[in-house]
């Protein structure tokens, strides 16, 4: 059994999107800031409608997927193909934009808290054009393990977490970058350990409390990311006060990533058909795949 390490940490920064939606990304920031295949993570969190009410406006995109998982709070997506989802606490959407597709996400609330994540995963290549496609999950549907330290919870969202020699399986399974989605909350001092298949890139996102990672207990500082050298086994342990975090992992792609904003493509060339079919409103249609390919 091999603990995998603390690599580096990339702490958040604030930022905005959509129509001024405050947030803290952590991947995403940059090129640079990736962790092949997972492209960006969001923590948005505020009790200050003013900081969410103008949410996310219609917007395009096309070849990875979008992870949703709200906390708190109520969001409404809709799309152009006549998809309607509500997302409230615990809810999880996992959209595969593929060849395209033009969507909002927009609060249902005028007051109160709205706090959430928002994942994006590379897909490869010979899936960037296909259909796109939405799950959205109710939290009733996503399996709680207790821990043996009391207090202690993992949500399994996708993949497989193993408690005590028991597997329990998540809603999302068959993909093929093999994704890991767990939102552990860890007692004060109690330790945490999960198995991860070796080779796939792994990072933490600590959103509460203090934590250490590894053998070498190396501190994960509040709302940063950290990335995770290789091995088979991902250790954590809370500090003097409770500790949320997810645990992120999937299998790498290795390919050639081409982004410009919403879109992300192996080529420049993907990259400014995207552009035209957004245009000219194909995108998304089997007519831009044609086209692309």
């Amino acid at each position: 059994m091999t603990t995998r390490s603390l690599l580096r940490t990339v702490p958040s920064i604030a930022a905005s999107d959509g129509a001024g939606v405050k947030l803290r990304r952590s991947l995403g920031q940059s090129p640079t800031l990736r962790h092949d295949p997972f492209l960006m993570l969001d923590e948005f969190f505020s009790d200050d409608p003013e900081d969410y009410l103008r949410g996310f406006p219609a917007h395009p995109h096309r070849g990875f997927e979008t992870v949703t998982y709200m906390l708190d709070g109520h969001m409404r997506h809709e799309d152009n193909v006549g998809h309607r989802g509500d997302l409230g606490p615990g809810d999880v959407q996992w959209m595969t934009a593929g060849r395209g597709i033009v969507h909002s996400e927009m609060p249902q609330q005028t007051a109160g808290r709205m706090r959430g994540f928002q994942l994006w995963i590379n897909l490869p290549a010979q899936e960037k054009m296909k259909p796109a496609a939405y799950r959205d999950i109710p939290a009733a549907d996503i399996p709680v393990v207790a821990l043996d330290q009391a207090g202690g919870t993992v949500r399994v969202i996708a993949g497989t977490f193993e408690q005590g020699g028991q597997p329990v399986a998540g809603p999302i399974q068959g993909l093929s970058t093999e994704p890991l989605y767990l939102d552990v909350i860890l007692p004060a001092g109690a330790e945490f350990r999960a198995p991860v298949p070796g080779g796939h890139h792994a990072f933490v996102y600590l959103y509460e409390g203090t934590a250490v990672v590894g053998d070498e207990d190396r501190v994960l500082p509040h709302r940063a990311a950290g990335i995770l050298g290789d091995g088979d086994t991902v250790r954590l342990q809370a500090g003097s006060e409770e500790a949320r975090f997810l645990l992120l992992a999937g299998k790498p792609l290795g390919e050639p990533v081409v982004q410009y904003g919403p879109f992300v493509m192996n080529t420049r060339d993907e990259i400014e058909q995207a552009l035209a079919d957004y245009r000219d409103g194909t995108l998304g249609s089997p007519r831009a795949a044609a086209l692309t390919l």
